[in-house]
């Protein structure tokens, strides 16, 4: 059974909708950008990817907007581009074939510290009834679901930045089970105050105010990373049903593995490498096959390490081009797997890989055929790795392949 990928949703800090993306991507337009919000001087760290000009009432029903928090509203938005992309008509298919996998990192951040507020403040009546479920979690999935009348298998995966992969992955599974669509992504928005006081709190944010300097994996001098808002959904479809109705293929989900990392100080590696090599097993392919890898790039001295080590033992030094386009974005949590999924996917498409802006030498001991700027690098793509890790421990990999 094949898992072919039938459509694209995107909500990204440098473009709404997958080709705007991609061209941003490839040109090197960034979303990156100080939060006006968060006064000045009080918090260590300013930047993040941010969306602009999105106008959600031009989007979604007035009857949604109550109920929903940022995140959920763009998860939305993703889902119905995915679905329109793939030419797919729900309410013409059998509703339990068609599920949704979502993930999620952080949750409903911001409807929920709005509620907290008015309960603190005002009492416990002015808190909105949409409270006991606008924060969870598995809130995406759910509205999803409800306003496409998809009753088929359902799941939420919490694995930080890994966990869009992993989503991904669990569709895929859902369609070797039987079902015949699945929708799935992950899509992260976490900006206000308190929000913003748990990213700094992990202890990875970069504090540099240049957005381009801010984020810049496999240097000499790294500063952390920048996070994000957004992500990709994408339409999984079985292939026979896919290419029966004549459905525009990007591409195949054709292998998915996850490992955790052993505890530290127990003298074992960490799983990242497994989980690759468990990919490509999966897709029935060896490290010669791969044209591109799509890091995770955390941009901390000792996980850059780690992943470089991961990728010279695996293809050798130097023996793939690898790319991190996300430092356009900064890093999505669970957003962020499935929109390395979309650049892949065009990648694949157009035979050219985005470049990692901002990058203009990669220091030695990585060891790294990183694609840089300011062009992207022609190239014919049959079959690309994506990467993500989650903290605390989690690794994904994916291996996306041409039809």
């Amino acid at each position: 059974m094949k898992a072919l990928v039938t459509g694209l949703g995107v909500v990204a800090p440098n473009g709404i909708g997958g080709e705007a993306f991609w061209r941003s991507t490839l040109e090197g337009r960034s979303g990156v950008r100080p939060l006006a919000h968060l006064a000045a001087g009080e918090y260590p760290a300013r930047l993040a990817g941010q969306i602009s000009d999105f106008d959600v009432e031009a989007h979604l029903p007035g009857r949604l907007l109550p109920q929903t928090d940022r995140s959920t509203r763009l998860a939305l938005v993703a889902a119905d581009q995915a679905l329109a992309d793939a030419g797919v008509d729900p309410t013409q298919r059998l509703d339990y074939d068609m599920g949704v996998v979502t993930s999620n990192a952080t949750g409903g951040f911001e409807f929920t510290h709005t509620e907290i507020n008015k309960l603190w403040n005002l009492g416990p009546r002015h808190v909105s009834v949409y409270e006991s479920f606008a924060w969870f979690y598995a809130v995406n999935t759910g509205q999803i679901s409800i306003r496409h009348g998809l009753r088929g298998p359902g799941a939420v995966l919490v694995t930080e930045q890994a966990g869009g992969l992993d989503a991904v992955g669990h569709a895929r599974r859902t369609l070797r089970k039987g079902a015949t669509l699945s929708v799935t992504g992950g899509v992260e928005s976490s900006f206000d105050p308190w929000g913003w006081v748990c990213h700094i709190a992990a202890g990875r944010l970069s504090t540099e105010t240049d957005p381009a300097r801010a984020y810049r994996p496999f240097t000499a001098d790294h500063r952390g990373h920048v996070p994000g808002e957004g992500g990709a959904i994408l339409v999984l479809e079985e292939a026979t049903a896919a290419r029966a109705r004549g459905a525009r293929l990007y591409g195949e989900i054709a292998g998915y593995a996850a490992t955790f990392d052993p505890r530290p100080g127990s003298g074992r590696p960490p799983g990242l490498r497994r989980a690759a090599e468990l990919a490509l097993a999966d897709a029935g392919l060896n490290p010669p096959d791969i044209d591109v890898v799509f890091a995770d790039a955390a941009g901390d001295a000792a996980l850059d390490q780690q992943e470089a080590e991961a990728l010279a033992g695996l293809f050798g030094p130097g023996g793939v081009p690898v790319t991190a386009p996300k430092t356009l974005t900064g890093r999505l949590h669970a957003g962020g797997g499935p929109l390395d999924i979309v650049a892949a996917l065009y990648t694949i498409r157009d035979g050219l890989i985005p470049p990692t802006f901002h990058v203009t030498e990669v220091a030695p001991q990585y060891r790294l055929d990183l694609v840089r700027g300011p062009h992207p690098r022609a190239r014919t793509v049959r079959a690309a790795l994506v990467l993500a890790r989650g903290q605390g421990g989690f690794n994904a990999a994916i291996v996306v392949r041409a039809v």
